[in-house]
């Protein structure tokens, strides 16, 4: 499937992505990207959220791609049951442990726990081995409940702009082949 045959959503996390991290350099770079926008960054609540992300979905014109880091992955998992299209496929990078009671901001944690059933579109869950906000383990564990491709990142932090990952044309080669061996859901 090609990016121009796509609706690539971009859901960022926890008090958004900022100008140098990678989602806004690929939403500037793929002509069908959009972000699903929330109201609130800064203070998360689910049910918004999750109500955000599902109308994004469901206003889609074209096979739907989505492309979540942190909370958006959490964001997008939340939101399954409100969707009326279905998604082609899912690129999701550092996903929290919304079931930690010791990451913080605790608002996190209303995200989760997250759902054990497989997803029903193919992804992928790019996971960092010295992610602050969620153990390796712990990703590894979701990526299989999930039925996801895991891609082990290395020590590579949170995967954003801070842990050094402004461009990540590593995370772009990896996105541009999983767009290729996406189909158009019937």
């Amino acid at each position: 499937m090609k990016a121009s045959e796509t609706d690539i959503l971009i859901v960022p996390g926890y008090t958004n992505s900022g100008p140098d991290h990678w989602q806004t350099r690929w939403q500037n770079k793929l002509s069908t990207a959009r972000r699903v926008e929330q109201a609130a960054w800064s203070k998360p609540e689910r049910e918004d959220w999750t109500q955000k992300m599902a109308e994004a979905v469901n206003t889609a014109t074209r096979p739907i791609v989505v492309v979540a880091h942190s909370l958006g992955v959490a964001t997008t998992v939340q939101a399954l049951p409100l969707f009326r299209k279905k998604i082609a496929g899912a690129f999701f990078v550092a996903p929290p442990d919304v079931a930690n009671e010791a990451v913080r901001p605790r608002h996190l944690m209303t995200f989760g726990p997250y759902d054990r059933d497989p997803l029903p579109f193919p992804s992928i869950v790019v996971a960092s081995r010295n992610d602050p906000f969620c153990a390796y383990d712990v990703a590894e564990d979701v990526a299989a409940a999930w039925g996801s491709l895991l891609v082990d990142a290395g020590d590579a932090g949170h995967i954003n702009a801070e842990s050094g990952h402004g461009p990540w044309p590593e995370g772009l080669l990896v996105f541009a082949r999983f767009m290729g061996r996406l189909t158009a859901p019937s």
